[in-house]
């Protein structure tokens, strides 16, 4: 139940790598500038970003087995419309596609969670799910590489949409919205979407919805521009190629991969809070930005690498944010709810990288290096202590949020 809609957020997470990756394939085919090709990878978020909320209000109107396979058979179509696109519209339309359907993924695995599996356990799910998009990317970079060379991008595409198209399909055909299913009706036998609505108010009402989403935008928000600008950092100040760049900034995912998880079972099973941890992890993690910023340019990359390291593992925190988000929201909106706190994160990342990318701008003194800017130290101590900044706004926000204790406590008298 858990494991085919998790395979379709893997993909999910793919595509929002893959256009780095297929820069230079796709510059030569279309004859692209970098800003085009920024546009193109832009537009898959833009196309999440719209749908979120909506997107968890159709879950749990509908369920998860009819609206992630549909969005995985959108996302799979749009895959295939990129690799025989011959112009840039249908390029754009394909990449929107994917962006759209790709946005109930998540929501509808971490809906299966809340329903397959028992409450105490929806932390270590909603982490080993994160873990899985993680994975994800990380496959959409050396092995996706080697599938191009092999197959031409176009063919890459082409493999990667009827994946989808298939997964889509066992995801319709085996997966049940709750124990007991019978795969012919929604999640809720009552369930409609003008109730669904009506809960998607209730949501954004619930006071304790917000700190969770103010949290995680902050918290995201210096995830992924560091995520973004860690390889350029590391080619201007470190003279490293971009090869080797990505594979020293590659720290923080590879520590992701293994601390969301296991977050998410220490919070779970051994603290028991959520809070507690969310508080602690970031508070350290604004320890750590500060020391890099601090740093920059200083350090030997041995010691760079260890702490990008750090920062990826204490940036597992925003894995609490769902489980906090389903836990003070009435059980039967768990999809919105879950929509609602990501949302959070991902308007983060999409309204501050542009700021920071102008800062930099701001201070760079003209240098270029093959038609490319190239930034100073200065420069990237400026942009790196704005995300120093939005970690330590995190963790203060997130003295504001409610100690679940892994419960739902949507209704109760809340210790303040």
């Amino acid at each position: 139940m858990w494991a085919i809609p998790a395979s379709l957020f893997l993909i999910a997470f793919f595509h929002r790598v893959a256009p780095g990756v297929l820069a230079k394939e796709l510059m030569r085919a279309f004859d692209a500038t970098g800003t085009l090709i920024g546009l193109l990878s832009g537009a898959y978020f833009y196309a999440y970003a719209g749908f979120m909320i909506p997107g968890g209000v159709l879950i749990d109107a509908y369920g998860v087995r009819r609206v992630v396979a549909a969005g995985g058979a959108v996302m799979g179509l749009g895959t295939l419309a990129m690799a025989a696109a011959t112009a840039t519209p249908l390029l754009f339309t394909g990449r929107v596609l994917v962006g759209a359907g790709a946005t109930v993924t998540f929501v509808g695995v971490l809906k299966i969670a809340s329903v397959w599996f028992a409450a105490s356990r929806f932390g270590t799910l909603a982490a080993l799910s994160a873990a899985v998009g993680i994975a994800g990317s990380l496959v959409a970079t050396a092995p996706l590489a080697w599938l191009a060379d092999l197959v031409g991008w176009r063919g890459a595409f082409v493999i990667t949409g009827v994946a989808t198209l298939v997964a889509s399909g066992l995801c319709g055909w085996l997966v049940r919205d709750r124990p007991g299913a019978t795969g012919t009706g929604p999640e809720r036998r009552d369930g409609r979407l003008p109730a669904a609505m009506t809960g998607m108010l209730q949501v954004l009402r619930n006071r304790d919805t917000w700190p969770p989403f103010l949290t995680f935008f902050f918290l995201y928000s210096a995830m992924g521009n560091l995520f973004l600008w860690s390889v350029p950092y590391l080619r201007d100040v470190y003279g490293l190629t971009t090869t080797r760049a990505a594979a020293y900034a590659s720290a923080a995912s590879l520590a992701l991969l293994a601390a969301a998880p296991l977050t998410g079972w220490l919070s779970d099973r051994v603290l028991r809070r959520r809070k507690a941890p969310y508080t602690m992890l970031t508070a350290s993690l604004a320890a750590l930005w500060a020391l890099f910023v601090i740093t920059l340019g200083s350090l030997p990359l041995w010691a760079v690498f260890v702490l990008f390291f750090g920062m990826g593992t204490f940036s597992a925190a925003f894995v609490l944010t769902w489980p906090i988000g389903r836990e003070v929201n009435p059980p039967h909106l768990a999809g919105v709810a879950v929509a609602v706190v990501n949302l959070g994160g991902f308007l983060g990342a999409a309204l501050t990288q542009a700021p920071l990318g102008a800062l930099l701008d701001a201070r760079w003194a003209g240098a270029i290096d093959a038609g490319a800017r190239t930034y100073p130290v200065d420069a990237y101590q400026m942009a790196f202590a704005a995300c120093g900044g939005f970690v330590l706004l995190s963790a203060l926000l997130s003295l504001l949020l409610r100690e679940t204790h892994g419960v739902n406590v949507f209704g109760r008298e809340a210790a303040r």
